[in-house]
């Protein structure tokens, strides 16, 4: 189900570039070139960017502007990269992050 939105009383809902595909956690999704990583995740109903390091308790969108660390995953091997500021590339990888960014 594509979650995203396509009709905004205010926003430009236009896609920014063309429609390439992504992987997150092994799952292909389509995402549109240049649109922000979490834009991409959103759309596709996946909430959860990471869980924390101490009581491992899910986070996901927050700030939206780049200054909080809740939307940080792996991207293509590199930890705690922030999704709602980094746009998307076709053929990226992106995982679920745990804690520090270690793989579980």
């Amino acid at each position: 189900m594509d979650h995203r939105i396509s009709e905004h009383v205010v926003l430009d809902c236009t896609p920014v570039g063309k429609e390439v595909e992504i992987i997150v956690d092994g799952q292909r999704i389509k995402a549109y070139e240049g649109e922000p990583i979490l834009s991409a995740l959103l759309a596709a109903g996946h909430r959860i960017s990471r869980y924390t390091v101490k009581n491992k308790e899910p986070r996901g969108l927050y700030c939206g502007i780049g200054q909080c660390t809740d939307c940080a995953m792996t991207v293509d091997g590199q930890p705690n990269v922030r999704t709602c500021v980094t746009p998307v590339r076709d053929g990226m990888i992106i995982k679920t992050q745990h804690g520090l960014g270690k793989e579980v």
